[in-house]
C-alpha cells in the first residue's frame, strides 16, 4: 500500500487507512513515539500503564483483594 504525504495546515502529514491502524492495534486519539533513521520512518505505540479500573474490568471488575486466594488442593506436603 502506498500513502502520499500532503500539506496539512504549516506541516504535511500522510492519510494512514483504517485497515493499517486496525491490523497494528493503534485505536484513534492514541499517542505514538515517531523516529526516522536512513529514509525509515517507524511509528510505535506508546507504552501506557492501565488505571486500576482497566486492570479490575480484565477480571470481570473483582479484584479479590481481601487478602484471600485459593491456590487449590494441596500437591505435596503443604499444612492448611
Amino acid at each position: 500500500m502506498q500513502a502520499q504525504v500532503k500539506v496539512w495546515g504549516n506541516s504535511q502529514g500522510i492519510r494512514i487507512p483504517k485497515e493499517i491502524l486496525q491490523d497494528a492495534g493503534i485505536v484513534l486519539n492514541e499517542f505514538l513515539n515517531i523516529t526516522a533513521s536512513d529514509g525509515v520512518i517507524k511509528l510505535e505505540k506508546v507504552f501506557q500503564h492501565k488505571t486500576l479500573e482497566e486492570r479490575a474490568a480484565e477480571f470481570g471488575g473483582e479484584l479479590g483483594l481481601d487478602g484471600e486466594y485459593n491456590w487449590g488442593e494441596p500437591i505435596g506436603r503443604e499444612v492448611w
